[in-house]
């Protein structure tokens, strides 16, 4: 059996709080919003999801999980505890 690294790729992502108030919201996201690939599922109350449209079915995410801009576009939801073991920040 061969080991395969992962290749280093830059990703843009943030962390949905559920909030009306997300101080964050990339273009990329508003543009998925618009297009119906994200919408919302109890919107205006504490158990609101972000139900992604991806082409292996529907991603469900929780307030405090990033979503993740793929490296094709595609949008995904993250896990806080993944993301982090995952992922480090890259200064610019």
């Amino acid at each position: 059996m061969a080991k395969y690294r992962k290749k280093p790729v830059i990703i843009e992502a943030f962390q949905w709080t559920g909030d009306i108030e997300q101080k964050e919201d990339p273009i990329w996201i508003v543009e998925a919003i618009k297009k119906g690939v994200v919408s919302f599922l109890g919107q205006g109350t504490p158990n609101v999801k972000m139900i992604i449209k991806t082409l292996e079915g529907d991603h469900e995410a929780s307030r405090g999980d990033y979503i993740i801009k793929g490296i094709k576009g595609e949008c995904y939801p993250c896990k806080p505890d993944i993301f982090k073991a995952t992922y480090e920040k890259v200064e610019e």
